[in-house]
């Protein structure tokens, strides 16, 4: 009969406590999942009523921030640069998928060394080159240019800080990312070489089939992407035509949510997030999908070396249906208008409004002309001047920064009054900001987090998951972003 030697019982409790926190700590990769438009709520209540469901099976080994809160404002290239920098608009740079620069210059206007700065962007499928496909890319010649060059701003150029990726790929690992337009291109960050598979097919085709045009044809949509994930978590490219390793970071948007929630005939129910059969529908594809990856990840020995995040770059307002209400945006661009001829240079409208001046002079003024119809526009707020430049950014130095912010009651939406929509987002109302945020891997004890965190926190988390120095993201140091409260705790680094 052989005798065991041991180690001293001191030595042998390092070496255990040690184990256990290599083993904690072992996370190779981050799958980072955007369900647009889901609420802390819509996850709370999803999993209640689903307890076998792939996001109950994610929560049972996950943290789960209940009180998590995206960008203001809340639009999706924001919101989803909170999730990728760590860094909020003033200092990103990036205010809103479409937008005005001071800085920025329509290419029709410019004149190399001339003074024609200050223009409209819009990031969307707008950029699209016309192919009739959802595979397409952006047209050079729809982009907005740098003043000083007349040469094209690509999306990715509009960030004035890194991104995961980029910290990523400097430390010799691999990236890969999809989203509803080529205009995601944004996620390259400043070098433009951030994501190795950048997987972009369109939503909604100049020329082609508009996927949000029904529930149905968005998850058709939205399946696309997913199988591209799957892909991915098998080692292969999005196409699954090459073997080329499994990303470190990866990822994907869903669309099927958000455009429930919007879709005539569909959103909520109830003022508490009762789901319509449409939106339930989204929601249990989105889960089928997580499903997907959980079993990919299994099959691949990868469940235990991957963290999971699900989260979302924005809410939607209203949940409550009896608080839609529709503002006429004429109404609202009639009331800036008036306090004189070219004082307004551009705004941007949902269930919010950015108002950019070309003479910033008039501030005071257009906020006098906007007091004086606010019951008619239905005005809860009007952030400008000091208070502006305190909580979101300095219009005087700034030059993407809008002069004011016009935030409306909760549930109203500026677009035309024929509109059928249901609900937006891009405004700080709570049900625009109060987001889902989960965070998963089969070694973490499920508990719920009642702090208050934003989703910038989800950044400096990916690169502390896996080894990297949050600090190596440039939003981080100027923003003194904290990685999300527990995460190191519970992962094994102190």
């Amino acid at each position: 009969m052989s005798k065991t030697v041991g180690l001293p019982a001191a030595l042998l409790a390092l070496a255990l406590a040690n184990s256990a926190a290599s083993a904690k700590t072992a996370i190779e990769h981050v799958l980072l999942i955007s369900v647009d438009g889901l609420h802390a709520s819509d996850l709370s209540r999803y999993v209640a009523a689903h307890p076998q469901s792939a996001l109950a099976k994610l929560a049972g080994h996950g943290l789960t921030y209940a009180n998590a809160l995206t960008s203001m404002p809340s639009d999706s290239f924001p919101g989803l640069l909170s999730l990728l920098t760590g860094g909020s608009p003033r200092t990103t740079g990036v205010w809103y998928d479409a937008a005005f620069g001071h800085d920025l210059a329509d290419p029709k206007d410019c004149k190399p060394g001339a003074e024609t700065a200050g223009a409209e962007y819009d990031y969307s499928e707008e950029l699209d080159a016309k192919t009739g496909s959802r595979f397409t890319a952006i047209d050079p010649a729809k982009l907005v240019v740098d003043p000083k060059t007349c040469k094209p701003i690509y999306p990715h150029s509009l960030l004035r800080v890194n991104t995961v990726f980029e910290v990523a790929k400097a430390a010799g690992l691999r990236t890969a990312w999809s989203d509803k337009h080529p205009a995601y291109d944004l996620v390259n960050g400043p070098s433009g070489k951030g994501v190795d598979d950048l997987f972009v097919p369109e939503i909604t085709p100049p020329d082609g089939d508009d996927a949000t045009d029904s529930v149905e044809a968005t998850i058709a949509y939205d399946g696309i992407k997913a199988q591209a994930v799957v892909n991915e978590l098998k080692g292969e490219d999005s196409a699954g035509k090459a073997k080329v390793g499994v990303p470190a970071i990866l990822g994907l948007n869903f669309q099927a949510v958000s455009v429930a929630q919007k879709l005539k005939g569909n959103g909520y129910k109830t003022a508490d997030g009762e789901p319509s059969e449409g939106l339930a529908k989204a929601l249990d594809f989105v889960d089928q999908s997580l499903g997907s990856f959980a079993t990919t990840l299994e099959g691949e020995q990868l469940a235990d070396k991957t963290l999971v995040i699900v989260t979302a770059k924005h809410g939607q307002s209203p949940i409550d249906p009896m608080k839609r209400h529709i503002v006429d945006g004429k109404a609202l661009k009639a009331t800036l208008a008036s306090v004189g001829k070219d004082v307004v240079a551009s705004v941007t409208t949902d269930d919010v409004a950015l108002v950019y001046l070309n003479d910033k002079s008039k501030t005071e003024a257009v906020v006098k002309a906007l007091e004086a119809k606010k019951a008619e526009l239905a005005i809860a707020d009007l952030i400008w001047g000091e208070a502006l430049a305190k909580t979101i950014a300095d219009p005087a130095t700034d030059p993407r920064a809008p002069d004011i912010v016009v935030q409306p009651e909760a549930g109203v939406i500026y677009t035309k009054p024929s509109a059928t929509k249901l609900a937006e987002h891009g405004g700080g109302a709570p049900d625009d900001r109060h987001v889902a945020l989960l965070v998963s891997n089969p070694s973490l004890k499920a508990a719920q987090i009642d702090d208050a965190v934003s989703t910038t926190q989800v950044a400096p988390a990916i690169l502390l998951a896996l080894g990297l120095k949050p600090e190596s993201l440039e939003a981080v140091g100027k923003e003194k972003t904290a990685v999300l409260p527990r995460l190191a705790e519970a992962l094994g680094d102190k």
